[in-house]
């Protein structure tokens, strides 16, 4: 396909899933207050994101990035996929990896990413098709928390990325749920590459999370944008700020907006306000550490048996290349 002409194919949800007004009547109006970090993810976010996986406190895309360059070439070899199905895949900065080794192996699937930003797959896609002509790239824009029962059939053997660590993003019932739908949809030959960050020092946890040019706060706040332009709210995102921490008990980095002042603010689309104390938070994001026991017990539990764990040297993170356990 001409590069020029590429689009993103939607993918139907397959049961309902909350809107982002739904999620603001749910769990935003009345304490404790959250939001999912899905909305972190319109264009400017997702830019925003990039740019966070370059500063120097981010470890876990560095430390991905180079787990990826030494495992690449085994993982393609063991797989010889062809279908390359990706879960969030951004600008899939990390997968152009996984290309090269396919094209140094002389294996040509085809590039199934899936988003929910439609404008970052199309521009994705087009620099794909430009470093590697062969490729046939077929995004997908929508929402995998809908569910997978709408996927475009992907013939041949199957490699599913989902790297990032995003699957710490789900809380353990949750991702354990999510992995088994994922497991239902795979044949026995075909194989998940999973990104798990693994449980570390808290000040070298916090700091990631907290990065010193800002761009963390700017990514947490830009949320308030998405509500103000979806939702013709009023946020004002010089009354908030961002926080972020360790919760050694639960082994997760957990991330707010907190309002700096007594405020209240206007949610013109549904016709409500809500009402913050100084000092009150509105939690965006949790994200779990693993350990080894801990990503076995998950995949184990989500219907996947492990083929091989990549470890980074420090043990900072993990890839686990995994499959679909034997059905019974």
């Amino acid at each position: 396909m001409d590069e020029s002409r590429l689009q993103a194919q939607p993918l139907a949800p397959d049961r309902a899933v909350p809107t982002l007004a739904d999620h603001v009547r749910r769990s935003l109006l009345s304490p404790p207050r959250s939001l999912p970090p899905k909305y972190f993810y319109d264009e400017r976010g997702s830019l925003l994101f990039d740019r966070i996986c370059d500063t120097p406190e981010y470890y876990p895309t560095r430390t991905e990035q180079a787990l990826l360059e030494d495992s690449a070439a085994r993982v393609i070899r063991l797989t010889r996929p062809e279908q390359l199905f990706e879960l969030g895949s951004g600008t899939s900065r990390k997968t152009r990896t996984l290309l090269e080794a396919c094209r140094g192996l002389n294996v040509h699937p085809v590039y199934w990413p899936l988003d929910v930003s439609e404008e970052i797959l199309v521009r994705t896609g087009r620099e794909l098709k430009r470093e590697y002509p062969w490729l046939d790239v077929r995004p997908l824009v929508g929402d995998y928390s809908g569910g997978l029962g709408n996927l475009p059939a992907m013939p041949g053997r199957e490699l599913v990325l989902f790297l990032g660590g995003t699957i710490g993003n789900f809380p353990q019932g949750d991702g354990v749920e999510f992995l088994r739908e994922l497991a239902g949809h795979l044949d026995s030959d075909d194989y998940l590459l999973i990104g798990m960050d693994r449980v570390k020092d808290r000040a070298v946890l916090e700091a990631a999370y907290n990065d010193a040019e800002g761009l963390t706060a700017a990514f947490n706040l830009n949320m308030l944008s998405v509500l103000n332009r979806e939702l013709d709210a009023n946020f004002d995102q010089r009354r908030f700020r961002h926080v972020a921490r360790f919760d050694e008990e639960r082994s997760q980095i957990e991330m707010y907006l907190e309002s700096t002042a007594r405020q209240k603010v206007i949610i013109g689309a549904l016709g409500e306000s809500l009402e913050l104390e100084q000092g009150e938070r509105i939690l965006t994001e949790v994200s779990r550490k693993f350990s080894p026991e801990s990503m076995n017990r998950l995949l184990e539990e989500g219907g996947f048996e492990m083929v091989e764990r990549f470890d980074a040297p420090d043990q900072w993170y993990s890839l686990a290349l995994a499959r679909p356990s034997a059905r019974t």
